[in-house]
């Protein structure tokens, strides 16, 4: 599948202040090359968008469910919005992905060479969630309350700053408030563990 087609077709359809920005710095980084990761899934190139994508798709199955057994959601999960929440998450991941030769030991124990990934956090070195929610609005992307909600907190506690009292309060007041933010990471974690190859480091 063509991902950078697949997603640049489904942002193009939203009429929203910023989308064009955002398309154009996403073809100016390396998001449609880089890995979703360097040793867990999509630690591959292109991974990172295959990831996105599937996260969307996952996510919009997801909202067909939820709608069908809650339908007074059905206004709070605009098509939209999951767009732009699955497909932008994990924008911070473009251009921090190096390539690098790494060692392991094969099946008979002898040592080999294999290409891999370093991660080089120095430029911009804010976080995960709010760092994708920043570059956005930089960008200048009209966001709603909801998708920057479900962007900043779709780590959920794999997010370091998850272990503040202040934080738990947080993410769990805007799960309450917004179902995106619920959606968005139970696609994320979907797609990251059942969809999704690792290639073995």
């Amino acid at each position: 599948m063509d991902y950078k087609k697949e997603i640049l077709e489904r942002l193009d359809a939203i009429d929203r202040q910023g989308i064009d920005e955002v398309m154009d710095w996403l073809q100016s980084s390396d998001f449609f090359f880089a890995p979703a990761s360097t040793a867990f899934h999509g630690n591959y190139e292109g991974g990172l968008a295959e990831h996105s994508w599937n996260v969307y798709t996952v996510a919009m199955r997801l909202r067909a469910v939820a709608v069908s057994l809650n339908p007074s959601i059905e206004q709070q999960l605009e098509p939209d919005s999951i767009a732009i929440a699955t497909l932008l998450h994990d924008v911070c991941k473009a251009d921090i992905y190096k390539e690098a030769v790494k060692k392991r030991q094969n099946k008979f124990g002898s040592w080999e060479s294999y290409k891999g990934y370093n991660v080089d956090y120095t430029n911009f070195p804010l976080g995960h969630g709010e760092k994708s929610v920043i570059i956005l609005l930089r960008l200048g992307l009209d966001m709603t309350d909801d998708e920057i909600a479900a962007i900043r907190w779709h780590m959920t506690a794999w997010d370091l700053p998850f272990q503040s009292a202040e934080a738990k309060g947080n993410i769990n007041a805007a799960k309450d408030k917004y179902p995106l933010c619920s959606l968005l990471q139970l696609a994320d974690g979907f797609a990251s563990s059942l969809m999704e190859e690792n290639v073995r480091q």
